[in-house]
């Protein structure tokens, strides 16, 4: 994380009540340009090269002449830099990007009308706050899934039912402390996580909402949150890295994606997930057209692309995820008949979802704030 993505939270977030008229969606569609360019979560979009079997870019490319390049991105954060810069035609938005990307005027409103495959989005993520305002769309729903406590079965023979062990030091079942030997998430919206705890473990507070804290509020979590740093191995955002993290560096907790979980059992690792006692945060993930796309058309043909069941099951194979789609947890053979359930999707109420934390007029700590003093934290300050 850099600096230039505190400023640009910080300008994203001057917010006024209303936002100014975007651009108004197209009422047709017109032939498709040749090509398509995405930023993404990594293993959110697979055309087999990891593994054959996972490919739901290749047939797309075929039917549509619309040749896709991903652009991986790690933080929403960066998501936004990137969107800031230009030169893309889609993201795969979450919670805490997707409202400073429509208020910044990074993205526009969409027609559904012009997305065969809307009728089969879940109902519970139709009107997401995240990504609808002032009666307009902005974008289509992709997946969704919650922020899960991974843990090294070896180190914990009885699966840890805390947070704690991430935020208070302590020795281990395996004898040895916890320092040195777990992680947080590299991204301000990590507060969240933190706050939940808080929320659990000093009730005084009165915390309601991980994402909408008075400053005193917000000052017992940035404690919490300081005291933690002493515990920390690393801030993680790469996955890749913090898979590596967990086989060669003997790191045994972390907050994690279903995805790296997934990966390493995969791979024959001792490694399981816990939905902690108090509570976690999560993700609903939202595909989002660029203001100033150059591919809209094939843009147009991705978002209705990815609302078909198989792609939306496949998906969710992959990653660890759930289905925007419903039908998308029996479509594909890949997740199973079982693969919805075990990922978590009776949860959906119990997750406090990612968004951009607002002031409403000096109620509560913005998400710049939520920026500048997780970056002094990471850094020891």
């Amino acid at each position: 994380m850099t600096k230039s993505f505190a400023l640009s939270a910080a300008a994203a977030l001057c917010l006024t009540t209303s936002i100014a008229s975007a651009a108004e969606p197209p009422s047709q569609l017109g032939q498709g340009e040749g090509r398509l360019d995405i930023i993404a979560w990594p293993g959110y979009i697979e055309r087999g090269q990891t593994d054959k079997a996972y490919d739901w870019v290749t047939e797309f490319e075929k039917s549509t002449g619309c040749a896709v390049n991903v652009k991986t991105a790690a933080t929403s954060d960066e998501m936004v830099s990137l969107m800031a810069k230009g030169g893309y035609d889609l993201v795969t938005a979450s919670g805490d990007a997707s409202l400073r990307l429509i208020m910044g005027k990074r993205v526009q409103p969409i027609n559904t009308a012009l997305i065969p495959n809307w009728k089969n989005i879940d109902p519970r993520l139709v009107k997401g706050e995240w990504f609808n305002l002032d009666g307009k769309v902005y974008g289509t729903p992709y997946q969704w899934g919650p922020n899960l406590l991974m843990y090294n079965t070896k180190a914990f023979p009885t699966p840890p039912d805390s947070w704690a062990v991430l935020f208070v030091k302590q020795t281990l079942a395996d004898g040895k402390s916890n320092q040195g030997r777990v992680q947080a998430y590299d991204g301000p919206i990590y507060i969240a996580d933190a706050a939940l705890y808080v929320k659990a473990t000093q009730p005084e507070l009165g915390i309601t909402d991980p994402y909408q804290l008075t400053e005193a509020q917000y000052g017992a979590v940035l404690k919490v949150l300081r005291d933690q740093h002493q515990l920390i191995h690393r801030y993680w955002h790469d996955t890749t890295v913090q898979m590596s993290d967990f086989k060669n560096e003997g790191v045994v907790a972390a907050s994690a994606w279903p995805y790296q979980a997934n990966a390493l059992k995969n791979e024959g690792q001792p490694i399981a997930t816990v939905f902690p006692k108090e509570g976690v945060t999560g993700w609903a993930d939202t595909t989002m057209l660029h203001a100033d796309a150059k591919h809209p058309n094939c843009a147009y043909q991705w978002m209705n692309w990815s609302l078909t069941p198989k792609v939306q099951g496949d998906v969710a194979a992959w990653f660890g995820s759930l289905p925007a789609v419903p039908e998308g947890c029996k479509a594909s053979t890949l997740l199973g008949e079982k693969g919805c359930e075990t990922n978590g999707f009776t949860f959906f109420d119990k997750i406090a979802f990612w968004k951009t934390p607002v002031s409403q007029g000096g109620k509560y700590v913005p998400y710049s704030r939520w920026t500048q003093d997780y970056i002094a934290i990471m850094g020891g300050r």
